[in-house]
């Protein structure tokens, strides 16, 4: 039996997995993606390797490992460490010995599923690594990332999450797995599901001027540095990460939480790798995912008056523009103004994904993207049509 973890993290879609036990001689089989980039999103790759270091360090071999990030962090100009990467305040170099499997423009939604259905010739620009599990075989995968309901950022484009569903209910029928852990939404009785819906940076970095990581994600990373895996459960850890971490669910089959950890972290064929100590961080400076880029404008403004105003301005500008834009959107498709304000603070159910799709991809063609560097920081919200 295959059985299928996803653990990751953003606004909206987002997954977070953990369940069970080898049988038989399974294998176990990883996939980690960093679904950002750039300086202010450091934190993502971040999270991102050191994920690989804890499957790594329990015995996982790289053969059996994807990585997919956008690597713009080791050599980029900001980092007065080049080569180092870490994830928490004076944290050891989490960025070593990371394979290099999809990096750059081949960080893709497409690239993404081609590895999850093992397709390596629908692979593009990357290594064309992509899992080859079998009905024995256990699959972990991370995803740190941003984004909104019924998507997830990638650092050109969005992954859908009935595009990911499609592809787990094929992995299902060529029976490379028997049960999945999935954010978000169940597929059948056999997923265990996990996700926190609202996203938090942590350890902001005064040298490096970013924030080193994903509050979510640091808890449930930093539970598997200091746990035995062989013993903590899958269910420890979720109860460990819900009380460190804002609005963390668990949906579908619980059952598969008394699983231990090592399960699909680890190679059930080697020793678990001894806990570390790691020293508490008193303050983590925790701050929403969207308002990253304005604290890091916050926290660099001593050091750097003019340039700041300047930024701020076009914030603020970049927000109004973005609103008057979403006015006058909303106004075309109603004709109604007494409408308006319903529409643009409810939230409401997307009862056609087919139909969401096509909205989101004709405002980005049309209205604006919100992968140009002058939207992202305006934090703009994806539409909910």
């Amino acid at each position: 039996m295959l059985t299928l973890t996803l653990l990751g993290l953003s606004i909206g879609l987002v997954a977070n997995a953990f369940p069970t036990q080898n049988s038989g001689n399974g294998k176990n089989w990883v996939v980690i993606v960093a679904g950002s980039k750039g300086w202010h999103n450091y934190r993502h790759q971040a999270d991102a390797c050191h994920a690989y270091q804890i499957v790594h360090k329990n015995g996982i071999p790289d053969e059996q490992i994807v990585v997919m990030m956008y690597d713009d962090l080791a050599t980029n100009e900001q980092n007065l460490t080049p080569g180092v990467v870490i994830n928490r305040p004076n944290g050891t170099n989490v960025y070593k010995g990371v394979p290099k499997d999809y990096t750059r423009n081949a960080v893709t939604p497409d690239n993404f599923l081609a590895v999850l259905k093992g397709d390596s010739a629908s692979t593009k620009q990357g290594s064309g690594k992509v899992l080859k599990s079998g009905p024995n075989d256990h699959v972990f995968v991370y995803i740190s990332a941003r984004g909104a309901p019924g998507l997830l950022a990638f650092p050109n484009d969005e992954l859908y999450a009935d595009d990911l569903l499609d592809v787990i209910i094929y992995m299902h029928k060529n029976k490379t797995y028997k049960k999945v852990v999935l954010i978000n939404r169940s597929v059948s009785p056999s997923v265990y599901a996990t996700t926190a819906t609202n996203s938090y940076a942590c350890y902001y970095d005064e040298k490096r001027k970013t924030y080193l990581g994903d509050w979510y994600s640091v808890n449930w990373m930093e539970n598997s540095d200091v746990e035995d895996l062989s013993k903590e459960t899958l269910m420890r850890q979720f109860k460990v990460v819900q009380s460190q971490t804002r609005h963390v669910m668990q949906f579908g089959n619980k059952t598969l939480a008394n699983m231990k950890v090592k399960a699909f972290q680890g190679n059930a064929n080697a020793r678990p790798a001894p806990p570390m100590t790691l020293q508490p961080v008193l303050e983590p400076g925790l701050i929403p995912s969207p308002d990253v880029p304005m604290a890091i404008l916050n926290r660099t403004y001593s050091s750097a008056v003019a340039l700041y105003l300047n930024k701020l301005r076009s914030h603020l500008k970049g927000i109004e523009q973005l609103k008057q834009k979403m006015q006058k959107v909303v106004q075309c498709v109603t004709g109604d103004n007494r409408e308006n304000p319903k529409i643009l603070s409810v939230k409401m159910d997307r009862l056609q994904q087919q139909c969401y799709k096509d909205a989101v991809s004709h405002y980005k063609k049309h209205c604006f993207s919100w992968f140009f560097p002058e939207v992202r920081i305006a934090r703009p919200r994806v539409p909910q049509l």
